[in-house]
């Protein structure tokens, strides 16, 4: 199906559902200040009716019919199909795979009061272990799914698991951009009719990133500063490929390195492939190193430097203007971070 034929399609579907709640809920229509518009974000869409929401995910061509639970249609209308579901909103409760999904939207939305379950308590906010160690948020085992029944909602980023009644695909990484994957936010905001909350939240992140663009933008230096983010893993390092992160370069005012080179990938075994890397390193300004290590702590510049096979680091231009930098994630060890 096309794009402008599913969009056609989600229309009919809001219209359809529009009509038979006509008449029947109008004291509950939602007002303009409770609604989300997307701005960025090209993966995911929200229609309104007036006493339900529709949230269309492109990613997986889902639909999510979001009905306010004081309206007769309500008690009466329920959808679990390949592409529609419906849910009643705002939710009771809510279960997290929390194996990859990023709690911190929920918590700036004001919404980890009503989370009761997640998959792995390796995560990095202090409130939502401070609620799963008092015994709010239970932990849930992902190979018995018959557990996630008990909740109104589960939150997955992870689309290609069976998917029950009450699963909701939040798909931010499959955008291309930082602001894009920030608007998301919205996304949930809408099952907690707590839209006004992720506009604010937004729209300060949206000020903020732009505000440093431009600054960035305006540096009048002749030339930008090459940047290299790169990882290491079996013995090869590659350059990164994800828009996301070229972006952040571009954005901060830097020239990605893998726009001036045709080889991504490198093995330090090879002799020829380990010149070759350290003739580019010598041209770089920045060296932006995403790892992955299971003790990132330790993870020093020596390490890195031994990951390089390096004996001669004089023409690091990069060591010289102490710009190597690590890219890391804080799990539930604040001492320890996950890249």
């Amino acid at each position: 199906m096309s794009s402008s034929c599913s969009i056609r399609f989600t229309q009919l579907l809001v219209f359809a559902v529009w009509f038979m709640s006509w008449g029947n809920d109008a004291e509950n229509a939602v007002k303009p200040s409770d609604i989300s518009k997307v701005e960025d974000a090209q993966n995911f869409h929200i229609y309104y009716g007036q006493t339900f929401k529709v949230i269309k995910n492109a990613i997986d061509g889902r639909s999510y019919l979001l009905i306010q639970n004081n309206s007769r249609m309500a008690a009466r209308t329920k959808y679990c199909t390949a592409r529609i579901k419906s849910f009643v909103i705002p939710m009771s409760n809510y279960s997290v795979d929390t194996d990859f999904f990023p709690v911190s939207f929920f918590e700036l939305l004001g919404l980890l009061s009503s989370m009761k379950g997640m998959t792995s308590e390796s995560v990095a906010s202090g409130c939502v272990l401070k609620l799963y160690q008092g015994g709010e948020i239970g932990l849930v085992n992902k190979s018995e799914p018959q557990q996630f029944s008990q909740y109104a909602a589960h939150f997955t980023t992870d689309s290609d698991q069976p998917q029950a009644c009450n699963f909701a695909n939040f798909a931010p990484f499959g955008e291309d951009g930082p602001l894009r994957r920030a608007e998301w936010i919205k996304f949930l905001g809408v099952f907690a009719n707590t839209e006004a909350r992720a506009n604010q939240v937004y729209n300060a992140v949206k000020e903020n990133y732009l505000c440093l663009t431009r600054v960035a933008a305006g540096k009048t230096k002749p030339f930008k500063p090459i940047v290299a983010w790169m990882e290491f893993y079996n013995g090869v390092w590659s350059f990164t490929k994800e828009a996301v992160k070229l972006k952040y370069v571009e954005d901060a005012g830097g020239e990605n390195v893998d726009s001036s080179i045709n080889k991504m990938t490198y093995n330090i075994s090879n002799s020829d492939d380990l010149e070759q890397l350290h003739a580019i390193l010598c041209t770089v300004d920045v060296v932006i190193d995403g790892t992955y290590t299971l003790e990132p702590a330790n993870y020093t510049q020596s390490t890195f430097l031994e990951n390089i096979d390096a004996a001669d680091k004089s023409c690091f231009a990069f060591l010289t203007n102490q710009s190597l930098w690590r890219f890391d994630k804080r799990n539930q060890n604040s001492l320890a971070l996950d890249s």
